[in-house]
């Protein structure tokens, strides 16, 4: 619910009852020209959930506060002037991190046609350039800061929402967060400055995106039917490949002879016993 202080102009958004941080963007967002998200954790859940709202948005950045190891972190602060090399290195790293997130997080996903619309229109955004993507390869990030820029001539220049919720769907509907909708110019100008100024060091994981949605995932759009079929037998017989070398090097000679139908014949065996 929403609670407005009488002391303050400060919004308190909770994602209770009839009123979450999802509704709260739809009414905001329709008037927003240019919208910045600065997030620990983005997950397409998060974007799906909001990307109808977003079709009149003219341009949209997503920065996510993505780690690097320890290593490449310290390496990174230490260097006064880091070399060419020091910075591929981590920029490179950084990308292989948010693809290897990506593809755990689409692993884990449901299968259904709102999240295939939301994620093909997210690809057709980068495409077009009417959103970019990046990470910044550092460890000490760890805001939530969502930035709404009116059109010119507007009420008041934007607003500014930060607090707790990361872009998910559980940050946007289902935890109880607590975030606070800042409306002064000092605030949204503070914001947009920090904003620009990570984004100017982020590594730009746009192509990343696609290239893992399109290749690593299950919407991978080059899967033939035989390709599905092959992935079906072999997650239908999977036990039965796994058990051949532990039935055959633990119970059978080492002399005997192994011949395939043979090695069938043990594994059924074995599996009506075992039912």
């Amino acid at each position: 619910m929403y609670h407005i202080m009488t002391t303050s102009d400060l919004t308190f958004i909770t994602n209770e009852k009839d009123n979450t941080l999802l509704d709260r963007f739809n009414k905001l967002i329709k008037d927003t020209r240019f919208f910045d998200v600065l997030v620990g954790y983005f997950y397409t859940s998060g974007f799906y959930a909001l990307y109808k709202s977003l079709e009149a948005t003219e341009k949209i950045r997503i920065l996510i506060g993505i780690g690097t190891n320890r290593d490449t972190y310290n390496l990174i602060q230490k260097s006064y002037i880091p070399t060419q090399e020091s910075l591929q290195f981590s920029h490179a790293e950084a990308k292989e991190k948010f693809s290897d997130t990506l593809v755990e997080e689409m692993g884990v996903s449901e299968d259904n046609h709102d999240l295939e619309e939301g994620v093909n229109k997210f690809l057709e955004w980068l495409k077009s350039g009417k959103l970019e993507i990046k990470a910044y390869p550092s460890e000490n990030i760890h805001a939530k800061l969502y930035i709404m820029t009116f059109a010119e001539g507007d009420r008041d220049v934007g607003r500014v929402i930060t607090g707790s919720s990361n872009f998910t769907q559980a940050g946007l509907v289902d935890n109880l967060e607590f975030n606070v909708e800042l409306k002064t110019r000092s605030d949204y100008e503070f914001a947009k400055l920090k904003f620009t100024e990570l984004w100017k060091n982020a590594v730009d994981v746009s192509e990343k995106y696609i290239e893992t949605i399109q290749t690593k995932t299950w919407l991978n759009n080059t899967i033939t039917p035989y390709d599905l079929y092959l992935k079906f037998l072999y997650e239908y017989f999977k036990d039965e490949i796994s058990r051949t070398s532990e039935v055959f090097y633990k119970y059978v000679p080492t002399e005997f002879k192994k011949l395939e139908y043979q090695e069938q014949a043990v594994l059924n065996a074995k599996k009506i016993l075992e039912e």
